[in-house]
C-alpha cells in the first residue's frame, strides 16, 4: 500500500526522491510544488468533461467516464514515472489528496515502485507554507537609496556563507518603475510564495538570514504578509552612498537598454516626478545625457525611499556612510555591524 504522508514528513524528502504533481497541466503551470514533475492524469479538457459529468450524473458516471480517459495512457504514465524515479521511490500529490492521486500512486505501485502520498495534497501544502512565513527569524534588513549596490553586498554576503533571501530574483522584478527591465516574465503570484517557501524552509533559523528592504509589491506580485511584517518589524541596516556614484550604477545597470523603453519607464512616475521634471528627464534622455536622467530620477526615489523608513522603528535603523560603491568592501563593514544590532 502507497504510504500516505503529512506536508511536514513529505517536504524533506522532495531533496531526494522526485515530486510527481498529478494535477492537470493548467493547474501545474498556474503554481507547483518547486521541483515537482507534471504527470496529468488529465488534461485540462478531459478535467473539465469529468467535473461536469461529476455534476450532471454522480461521482460513479464521473469515475467511468475518468477511467475511459485514462485507461490508454495508463503504460504512458508508468513510464514517465519510471523515468523520474529515485531508487524506485517516488512521491504523488493531486489536489486535495484524493482519487487522482490514490489512483497514480495505485498504479505506479503496481508497477514496482514505493510510492508516498501528500496527505492533503497541494491544498495542504499551501497552507503549510503560508504558515511558515509567520516562523520567527533572526532577520536583518538591509536598506538605502536606490543605486547603492545593496544587492551586490548582499550576494557578497551570501557568497561568503551568509544566508540570504532574495526576493527579487524570485520575483523577476527589481522593485522599482524600471525594475522589469532586463527580467524573465514573473511567476504567479502564487508560484512566487511557492519558491520563497522553498527557500526559507532550508534557512537555519539559529543564524541570521539577510534580506533588502523591500516595499510590499514588486511589480506584479507582492510579498506575503506574514513575511513583508517581519521585514518591516526586523532591524535595518541603513546604507548612505554618494550620490555620485549611485548615479554612475544606474546609467551602468540601465543605461544599455532602448530609449524607448527607459522613455516608457519615466512616463510611469510622471506624476511623482511632476512634469516639469519629466519633461527635463525625457529631454535628457533624448540627447544621450544618461547621469541627468539617473540624477532627476533619483529625486523622486530617494523622497519615497525616507518616506517609507518614517513607518519603522527608529531605534532599530542603524545607518553607516559608506565612502564608495565597493560591494566586497561595504560587505565587510556591514557585517561587522551586525554585532552593534
Amino acid at each position: 500500500m502507497p504510504k500516505i504522508l503529512s506536508i511536514e514528513e513529505l517536504l524533506p524528502l522532495t531533496d531526494s526522491i522526485p515530486l510527481i504533481d498529478v494535477r492537470s497541466p493548467a493547474e501545474y503551470e498556474l503554481a507547483h510544488v518547486p521541483g515537482a514533475f507534471n504527470i496529468p492524469i488529465f488534461d485540462n479538457e478531459e478535467r473539465r468533461q469529468v467535473g461536469i459529468k461529476y455534476k450532471i450524473g454522480g461521482k460513479e458516471s464521473a469515475v467511468l467516464l475518468g477511467l475511459d480517459f485514462v485507461g490508454p495512457k495508463m503504460s504512458t504514465f508508468v513510464r514517465e514515472a519510471k523515468k523520474r524515479a529515485r531508487n524506485k521511490k517516488i512521491l504523488v500529490h493531486c489536489w486535495r489528496g484524493g482519487m487522482r492521486s490514490a489512483s497514480m500512486a495505485w498504479l505506479f505501485e503496481t508497477a514496482g515502485l514505493e510510492v508516498y502520498i501528500l496527505k492533503g495534497g497541494y491544498k495542504a501544502y499551501r497552507k503549510y507554507i503560508r504558515e511558515q512565513f509567520s516562523r520567527p527569524v533572526k532577520m536583518v534588513v538591509l536598506g538605502g537609496y536606490t543605486g547603492s549596490g545593496k544587492t551586490d553586498i548582499l550576494q557578497t554576503l551570501k557568497n561568503q556563507g551568509e544566508q540570504f533571501l532574495d526576493i527579487e530574483t524570485i520575483a523577476h522584478h527589481r522593485g522599482s518603475a524600471f525594475g522589469s527591465l532586463g527580467q524573465k516574465e514573473q511567476p504567479s503570484n502564487e508560484q512566487f510564495e511557492n519558491s520563497l517557501a522553498d527557500v526559507w524552509r532550508k534557512f537555519d533559523f539559529n543564524q541570521t538570514v539577510w534580506v533588502e528592504d523591500e516595499s510590499r509589491q514588486l511589480g506584479q506580485i507582492g510579498i506575503p504578509d506574514p513575511l513583508y511584517q517581519q521585514i518591516c518589524k526586523a532591524p535595518l541596516i541603513k546604507i548612505y552612498i554618494p550620490k555620485p556614484f549611485r548615479e554612475e550604477r544606474l546609467v551602468k545597470e540601465y543605461g544599455l537598454f532602448d530609449k524607448s523603453l527607459l522613455k516608457e519607464m519615466i512616463e510611469k512616475i510622471r506624476k511623482r516626478l511632476g512634469g516639469a521634471v519629466t519633461a527635463e528627464a525625457l529631454k535628457a534622455l533624448e540627447t544621450g545625457d544618461l547621469g541627468k536622467v539617473a540624477s532627476l530620477t533619483l529625486l523622486y526615489y530617494d523622497k519615497s525611499y525616507d518616506y517609507g523608513s518614517l513607518k519603522r522603528d527608529p531605534e532599530k535603523i542603524l545607518g553607516v556612510e559608506l565612502g564608495k560603491d565597493d560591494p566586497a568592501e561595504n560587505a565587510e563593514i556591514v557585517k561587522e555591524l551586525l554585532n552593534k544590532i
